[in-house]
């Protein structure tokens, strides 16, 4: 019996990365966020209707532009409320990683 109690406890992988409890999203900056989406959501499904309707080419990559440009928007809300969270609540070393870790995903997109 023991050996089943043992069995049934999750282990934590020894490659997994061990993350502290992260806080939780402000409900109003998640429907700012879920809305952004849905508004990106809603351009790309217009871009492949106009590719089914055959529209010109220029017209598409306008669409394809706001689409981005929204998933830009998007990025930055997040990133910067996670920024103004670390730097509120974290000592300055770990704030200043923080950050640069953020500034790092920004010039990855």
């Amino acid at each position: 019996m023991k050996e089943e109690a043992e069995l049934a406890i999750p282990r934590a992988s020894h490659t997994a990365a061990v993350r502290p409890p992260q806080p939780r999203h402000d409900p109003h900056q998640v429907k700012r966020v879920r809305d952004r989406l849905r508004r990106a959501e809603g351009q790309v499904r217009g871009v492949q209707r106009m590719l089914d309707e055959n529209r010109p080419c220029e017209e598409i990559v306008t669409q394809l532009l706001a689409a981005r440009s929204a998933l830009d928007q998007v990025i930055r809300q997040v990133l910067l409320e996670q920024v103004t969270e670390c730097v509120s609540t974290l000592p300055p070393e770990q704030a200043q990683a923080a950050v640069a870790r953020a500034v790092s995903l920004l010039l990855r997109a």
